[in-house]
C-alpha cells in the first residue's frame, strides 16, 4: 500500500482489516478520530485505510 494512494473501503472492510467491529469504526468516525470520505451505493460510510492506520498508530504511541 503506497503512503500516498488512498485506499477507500467501507466500515466493514476497515474493521476486518484492523480486527475491530464495524461499530467501533463508526464510533471513531462519530468521535472525529477518522474522517468519512463518503458513502457507497448501499449507504455504508467509506473511510480511507490510511486514516484508520494513522489513528491506531497515534493511539498506540500515546497509550504507551
Amino acid at each position: 500500500m503506497s503512503p500516498t494512494t488512498p485506499v477507500i473501503c467501507d466500515t466493514v472492510a476497515a474493521a476486518t482489516y484492523v480486527k475491530v467491529t464495524p461499530a467501533t469504526v463508526r464510533q471513531w468516525i462519530r468521535r472525529g478520530h477518522i474522517q468519512r470520505t463518503g458513502y457507497d451505493t448501499a449507504g455504508r460510510a467509506l473511510v480511507d485505510l490510511r486514516d484508520v492506520r494513522a489513528y491506531l498508530t497515534q493511539r498506540s504511541t500515546t497509550a504507551a
